[in-house]
Parts: C-alpha cells; sequence; structure tokens
C-alpha cells in the first residue's frame, strides 16, 4: 500500500493550518505549527504571490493531506466523482468520507486518521461481519462498522474511546459499547466538517 512516510508535521506548516494528522499532539501547544506558522524550506517566510492556480492546487493539497491519499488515488477518485450524479465536489468529499480508515477515525477508534488507517490495515476492523483490511474500502448505506474482539481489549482504543473528545457526525449511529456504529447514510456536505472549499479542486481538475 502506497503512503506517505514523512515527516506529518511540515504538511500542516504547508497548508498554514493544523490537518491533526498525530492526534493529541496537534491540540496542544506542541505542535510545531504553534511555534513556526509558516511554511517549511528556505524561503518560508518570504511572501508568496497567489495566484489562482496556486490557490486551487493549495486546497487540492490540503485535501489530499487531510485524508492521507496519494495524488494517483486521488485524481481516480476525483474522475469517479464526475461519473456520478450530482455535485462533483461535493461527491469527491463524500467518497473521501465513506473510506474506511476515515470511518474508523470518525467512530472515534483511533486517535488520528493515520492510526485507524493502521487498525484496518492489522485487521482489527470489519464490515458486516467480515474482516476488511483496505483503508480505501467504500462503506455504503446500512453497512456495520465495528471492531473485531481482539481489538476491543486493546488498550490503545480503550484509551482513545475514553479520552477523545469528538463528535461521531449524525451520518453515523453509535451503538452502546461504542464498538460498533452503523452507516445510518450517506454523509451530506454539511455534514463534513473539513475546512476545504471542494469547488476549487473541481475547478483545478477541469482545466
Amino acid at each position: 500500500m502506497a503512503r506517505y512516510t514523512g515527516p506529518v508535521c511540515r504538511l500542516c506548516r504547508r497548508e498554514k493550518m493544523k490537518l491533526f494528522q498525530k492526534g493529541p499532539k496537534f491540540v496542544s501547544m506542541k505542535c510545531p505549527i504553534e511555534r513556526r506558522p509558516y511554511p517549511p524550506g528556505e524561503h518560508g517566510r518570504g511572501r508568496i504571490r497567489e495566484s489562482e492556480y496556486m490557490i486551487q492546487l493549495r486546497e487540492k493539497q490540503k485535501a489530499r493531506r487531510i485524508y492521507g491519499v496519494l495524488e494517483k488515488q486521488f485524481r481516480r477518485m476525483y474522475e469517479e466523482a464526475t461519473r456520478q450524479k450530482g455535485i462533483t465536489g461535493e461527491n469527491l468529499l463524500r467518497m473521501l468520507e465513506t473510506r474506511l480508515d476515515n470511518v474508523a477515525y470518525r467512530a472515534m477508534f483511533g486517535a488520528s486518521r493515520n492510526q485507524a488507517r493502521q487498525l484496518v490495515r492489522h485487521g482489527h476492523v470489519s464490515v458486516n461481519g467480515k474482516r476488511v483490511t483496505i483503508p480505501s474500502y467504500q462503506v455504503r448505506k446500512d453497512d456495520v462498522v465495528e471492531l473485531r474482539p481482539k481489538a476491543q481489549s486493546m488498550i490503545v482504543i480503550q484509551h482513545n474511546l475514553d479520552t477523545l473528545d469528538r463528535t461521531v457526525p449524525p451520518w453515523l449511529e453509535v451503538d452502546g459499547s461504542r464498538m460498533k456504529v452503523t452507516v445510518r447514510d450517506m454523509p451530506m456536505r454539511e455534514h463534513i466538517d473539513v475546512p476545504v472549499r471542494e469547488q476549487l479542486i473541481v475547478e483545478l481538475y477541469s482545466k
């Protein structure tokens, strides 16, 4: 599985905002962007002329980095979104939100999307009773995503469920044990709280 393995703090600094790729660290003062709120590199503090293309590119890069998707895979998802009915930008965000690793993150199984992706890859998450190890697996309406028995007793997962202060989106329904979520419906744009202007991504790829 291809994935970004470099330093993640520089990604936040490049986008000039927190992408929450390391869980609790990003809400503390230890987050590098708190001390160096400018892009990394020799010319990070210089004045950058923001062209229309650059603004569109930054939105695309921001979306990719938030969800942990590489360029080739992101482009394929955009092409699929153009073939679906409805607004292309919203279709794209909906596809990103319904990735299995993101659903595990939204259910608070993982403190970050990277951690949630690792849980999926290691076989700790099942969909409708079947183990799924593909982070990009697209969940559908009425799918049941749950932690496998061995994972339910893991200290890191118990810690996440007890300490994480996030709101589960309304398109997911959590059971009483918090070890299982049901996809009530496909997410609408107002339920996706990522700071991305999807129309700019569509304009970038439409050129």
